[in-house]
């Protein structure tokens, strides 16, 4: 029974009415983007833009150096949540058969989209990509489609061979972070972002128990495929370092301290989380969402450590307004996907 304060729906303003059916439209295609954790990526290339514009060591390409902040924000956020839609969309999209048979509760196997709306939504995504890294010149654009290119390759091959999908997801990571400034000098924090989603990939792929799973060769090749482009990060990052090499005299030592304490609490917190669950779905949905939100957090540890505290307390607002906007879509769409339109609590 609804509570005595349940209101009718004809007392109700229009207004908020007209709200309640909007949000009902459009959480099919929220969800099939799952736009609700994708701040984490815009987190990503905010670092980049933010350490790059604060450090004078730090100079970026011709068109980073002629556009003002605000621009290179915007332009990298659309850029990244472009990207972000483009990759969560088209996995539903090529998933689609096998969600009928396992997740007949989403989106696309449910109905509540099309399938011509989810090609249309995939397409919608990939165009804001590249109109994002427009003011970033034609390097970021061209970065973009490669990275696009690996997020296609990832859906159509990768996701199936464990051993080739781990690393090509990583990879996707550090490409999408250097979209705003592709000459960065100090590397490491995209070295950390790559190797994170490496791990974090792994984690929720051996606690989902997926098919096929994850034998000692398939590990092995995947642990090769990490330490192989790590040498070509690091590589470059020595190399642009010039005399400093891969650390620059100019990067304070602390500003490490507080990424490699975050990375042992999150192995922590997930190992707990781990225990508490046990191998499952369920388990690896969370991992999965924590290693997302993770990112922001090693995003700020960075600008703090550096002594970069305006930009520090950007990110932060960023990952504050992530966490709630989060929870507060979440529970939205729970209440209104499971409450009956007429009446309100």
């Amino acid at each position: 029974m609804y509570s005595r304060h349940a209101v009718p729906v004809h007392q109700e303003s229009r207004y908020a009415v007209s709200m309640r059916r909007l949000l009902l439209r459009m959480s099919p295609a929220l969800h099939l983007t799952r736009l609700t954790t994708a701040f984490a990526a815009v987190a990503n290339v905010w670092f980049v833009v933010l350490w790059t514009y604060a450090s004078e060591e730090e100079p970026g390409t011709l068109d980073f150096q002629a556009a003002p902040l605000w621009l290179l924000l915007l332009g990298s956020a659309v850029n990244a949540l472009g990207l972000f839609g483009f990759a969560t969309a088209l996995n539903d999209v090529v998933d689609l058969r096998r969600d009928q048979a396992t997740h007949p509760e989403r989106p696309l196997p449910s109905g509540r989209l099309s399938l011509d709306a989810a090609i249309s939504l995939v397409a919608l995504t990939f165009g804001a990509a590249v109109l994002g890294a427009t003011p970033m010149g034609m390097q970021a654009v061209l970065l973009t489609l490669l990275v696009a290119g690996a997020i296609l390759f990832f859906n159509a091959m990768g996701k199936f061979v464990p051993a080739i999908g781990l690393v090509v997801l990583g990879l996707i990571y550090a490409g999408q972070m250097v979209v705003p400034n592709l000459s960065l000098k100090f590397v490491l924090p995209v070295w950390l972002v790559m190797t994170h989603a490496l791990v974090v990939g792994l984690a929720a792929y051996a606690m989902g128990r997926k098919v096929p799973g994850l034998s000692g060769r398939a590990i092995a090749f995947a642990v090769s495929g990490w330490a192989f482009w790590s040498a070509v990060i690091i590589y470059y990052g020595d190399k642009r370092g010039g005399e400093d090499g891969l650390w620059p005299s100019w990067v304070s030592p602390w500003a490490a301290a507080g990424p490699a304490a975050l990375a042992v609490l999150f192995v922590l917190l997930s190992w707990r989380r781990a225990k508490l669950l046990g191998k499952g779905p369920r388990a690896a949905d969370k991992i999965s969402r924590y290693g997302s939100l993770w990112l922001s957090l090693y995003a700020c540890a960075w600008l703090f450590g550096q002594g970069y505290w305006t930009e520090g307390w950007i990110l932060a607002a960023l990952a504050a307004a992530g966490f709630l906007g989060m929870t507060v879509v979440r529970e939205a769409y729970a209440l209104l996907e499971q409450q009956p339109m007429g009446y309100r609590r």
